[in-house]
């Protein structure tokens, strides 16, 4: 079997190490390098036999990871060396928004010490349809949507949004289930967790961090582009409202 190709979490990881240092590469007997690699080794990401292959993200290679890094950088004089496609899309990524990749690094870090991220099973729709998942990483977006689907947090949220005798409609677009679908769609709506972890930090879920969402704004608030992390409803409401034809006005909701 031959060592799994690097994921995000870890090239968030590794990015993370040598923009620290400066853009520079960091040898074996760093102990930053040595901490790092025993991180690594401890992330559910990979499958037991993979996990114990000799060389599996070992010091050597947590050094030659950085070392790509810290070469292929726009302002490196000598030659690069040879890294994929996702090592390249990530060292933009920390080019452009160097203070989000490195609170995306902390959040694993910090959910991997605290052992949260260890115990969530794999989600549905964790990997989107180009294979490559959000800025900070599969693990986040994981922990994420087990959030997302808690019943007894949707069950709450949607409480919430249903006070005052208020319609529940989609934060974005304002579609209404029960007026699409009648009885049917009753009740109906799927929760959106609003802020990434990378930003609120691996803590419990509050009601005020969830929005109500319809299945398509939902979708599109987690679909992800190499390099870019998710959006939130605010964000996607203004892109909606910035790609509507001329004379048209996409659909407002009232902040609540």
């Amino acid at each position: 079997m031959r060592t799994p190709a690097w994921t995000e979490d870890e090239l968030v990881l590794a990015g993370a190490l040598a923009v620290r240092n400066g853009w520079h590469e960091l040898r074996t007997g760093d102990s930053e390098v040595q901490e790092l690699s025993e991180l690594l080794r401890s992330l559910p990401l990979h499958p037991a036999e993979a996990q114990a292959l000799p060389g599996f993200r070992s010091p050597d290679s947590v050094s030659r990871k950085t070392t790509d890094f810290a070469s292929n950088h726009p302002s490196y004089s000598g030659k690069g060396t040879r890294c994929g496609e996702p090592t390249r899309l990530m060292i933009r990524a920390f080019i452009d928004r160097e203070q989000e990749m490195l609170a995306a690094a902390d959040a694993i870090e910090e959910g991997i010490g605290s052992g949260q991220l260890q115990l969530i099973p794999p989600q549905p729709d964790e990997v989107d349809e180009v294979g490559f998942t959000a800025v900070e990483g599969r693990l986040l977006v994981r922990q994420a949507l087990a959030r997302e689907r808690d019943p007894k947090l949707r069950r709450l949220k949607i409480k919430q949004a249903r006070q005052g005798g208020r319609p529940l409609r989609c934060e974005v677009c304002a579609f209404d289930f029960a007026r699409a679908y009648g009885p049917l769609g009753e009740g109906y709506i799927e929760v959106h967790h609003v802020t990434p972890l990378h930003a609120s930090g691996v803590r419990p879920t509050r009601l005020d961090d969830l929005a109500c969402l319809c299945a398509n704004c939902h979708r599109m608030c987690h679909r992800t582009r190499p390099g870019e992390s998710w959006r939130t409803p605010a964000a996607l409401r203004a892109m909606m409202c910035a790609s509507a034809p001329a004379g048209t006005h996409a659909a407002s909701v009232p902040a609540s």
